[in-house]
């Protein structure tokens, strides 16, 4: 049976490359299904978060999607589906955002999103271009990834989990960073996969495949 893979759609900037590279990585094995409709969202099989802008511009435009956060604990917090979170997306993790005041996350990964402070003035925020991974963990939705492997960011803030095993990667831009963070179903990367080329098809192929 085809699983339904749920990309949610609450005005994000990237919706659509990340559905275009959903859609290739999963080389007609998954349903890609671009929606903010709860029921869709609550029996999804696995679920996409992305997210471009400020953390509390997309937190509002969330909330502001009738039904869709008690839709998404249903899905990824009670029925423990598989989750990924694209940059924002992997930002709405935590349990805050520091940027313009304090702003509630979903809380699911303890920590906060603050901006990035490179030690060398020389290293401009937004910090965008392409980085290589540091310290990538063996956990098997990041198997494709490889400590040195390029990816795509364009961000000024990070997520900084509480606890440093939550983080499963590393970048380094005038000081390191978590670049990825996972536990049990949920993962989550800073960079932007549907910008990074072979890299980030792989990381969606394996998403795909992930069974936690």
């Amino acid at each position: 049976m085809t699983q339904t893979v749920v990309l949610i759609d609450y005005g994000s900037g990237n919706l659509r490359s990340a559905e275009k590279a959903l859609v290739r990585a999963a080389a007609g094995t998954a349903d890609i299904v671009v929606t903010h409709d709860p029921e869709a969202v609550a029996r999804a099989d696995r679920v996409v978060l992305p997210g471009v802008g400020a953390f509390k511009a997309c937190m509002d435009a969330l909330a502001a999607r009738s039904g869709v956060i008690e839709a998404l604990n249903d899905a990824v917090i009670r029925r423990a589906a598989p989750f990924l979170g694209i940059c924002v997306g992997m930002q709405l993790m935590a349990s805050r955002g520091l940027e313009f005041g304090v702003t509630p996350g979903l809380g699911w990964i303890d920590g906060d999103v603050r901006k990035i402070a490179p030690s060398d003035p020389a290293l401009k925020v937004p910090h965008m271009g392409w980085n290589n991974l540091e310290a990538v963990s063996g956990l098997p939705v990041l198997a494709g990834l490889r400590a040195g492997a390029p990816v795509y960011f364009t961000h000024s803030f990070a997520m900084y989990p509480q606890d440093t095993a939550d983080v499963a990667a590393y970048v380094d831009h005038g000081g390191r960073f978590p670049a990825a963070v996972a536990r049990d179903n949920l993962a989550g990367v800073q960079f932007h996969p549907e910008k990074s080329q072979a890299s980030g098809l792989r990381l969606l192929a394996d998403f795909l495949e992930w069974r936690p």
